[in-house]
């Protein structure tokens, strides 16, 4: 899963970045870089862990997320030209975009537009990447006719079609609709299949909020609630620079901390939450004497699908799959005690795979 990181300068964009990754690039004035910051965070997975407990493996090895933080946008941004052209083919090559939106107050670092206002941000963000899309449609269309001069009368019909599906894209995003919203056939998906829309990646916002406002989202929440409704979107707060400063204590410093805060979420395992729930992701467990391994599937995958993530030999000779789910065998404390109880369940292809299974594969090739 790879996650691209926006947002206005001076929002706390990479500082949330060194939060959420536990890394400790440059703050302040990253709106002139001109790199992209990259670094892949674990997935924490108390099920992975109770389980190792018990196999004692030579390796653990947990799902992970790449997170790429681009430099922020420019003073243009919301009006056409924030996002800078060459980093447009790196962000469309992502899994979800996170738009970091700035709703803390701080004087020493002065907003672009001068007042603290996370709405107008929100709203600068989603016609940036409106404009973005409509600029890649228009120039897709203007390819098209003389394509179609090209081409015989017989010859014209998919381009035809593209040309109209991407006719109906161009006026809904010029009422502010987002592709992600739009409902499309499979034929008309089939026909974008490579293209790579900004509005139809799916769009988690952290609302960076101060160290005082921890523990009084509730109106904030209430507010993006009711006005974030929308397929693929979602919205959640956090404080970057106080989870940034967690990061610094001790992994047992860091727990005692949260359980005097009354079991505060970090940061970081709130947005990978949510990145997974947005994203429709779920995990299926292996495990044994050598390793103990958490692997990322898409929601609904069959057990052969699944068997695939870990290597396309488990898929093309898939035959049967023993599955049990990991608190099951977690009470069983073994596999020969799951089995003596009948706990193990065998599958065949049409299984799907459900989050927190352990499954061990049986294949032929």
């Amino acid at each position: 899963m790879r996650i691209g990181i926006i947002g206005l300068p001076h929002s706390g964009k990479t500082t949330v970045f060194n939060a959420i990754a536990a890394r400790n690039e440059i703050v302040g004035n990253y709106g002139s870089g001109t790199k992209t910051n990259v670094a892949t965070s674990f997935v924490p997975d108390p099920r992975l862990d109770a389980l190792a407990a018990i196999y004692k493996p030579k390796k653990t090895t947990y799902a992970s997320v790449e997170y790429l933080d681009f430099p922020a946008g420019n003073a243009s941004f919301g009006k056409g030209d924030g996002l800078e052209g060459r980093f447009l083919n790196e962000l469309g090559a992502v899994d979800a975009l996170l738009h970091v939106v700035r709703a803390f107050e701080n004087e020493s670092v002065p907003h672009p537009e001068e007042t603290i206002d996370f709405e107008r941000d929100r709203i600068a963000m989603d016609l940036e990447l409106a404009f973005a899309d409509l600029a890649m449609i228009e120039r897709r269309l203007e390819r098209i006719e003389p394509e179609l001069r090209s081409l015989k009368q017989s010859e014209r019909g998919p381009l035809l079609a593209l040309d109209a599906v991407l006719k109906r894209l161009q006026q809904e995003l010029e009422q502010e609709v987002p592709i992600r919203a739009i409902p499309l056939s499979q034929d008309e998906t089939r026909l974008l299949q490579g293209t790579s829309f900004l509005t139809s990646l799916p769009l988690l916002e952290i609302i960076n909020v101060d160290e005082e406002t921890i523990g009084k989202e509730a109106p904030l929440m209430e507010t993006l609630q009711s006005s974030n409704n929308q397929i693929g979107r979602a919205a959640t707060t956090l404080s970057a620079k106080f989870d940034m400063e967690l990061n610094s204590l001790s992994e047992h410093e860091a727990k005692e901390f949260q359980e005097d805060m009354g079991g505060l979420e970090r940061g970081y395992e709130g947005v990978l939450r949510l990145s997974y729930e947005l994203l429709g992701l779920i995990s299926f467990l292996t495990v044994g004497e050598d390793e103990c391994r958490a692997w990322t599937i898409a929601e609904g995958l069959s057990a052969p699908k699944a068997a695939g993530q870990i290597h396309s030999d488990l898929e093309r000779g898939f035959i049967r799959a023993e599955v049990i789910a990991w608190d099951v065998l977690l009470n069983a404390k073994t596999e020969v005690e799951a089995k003596r109880q009948g706990l193990i369940k065998t599958e065949g292809k049409d299984y799907i795979v459900k989050d927190g299974d352990v499954m061990n594969i049986l294949f032929n090739v």
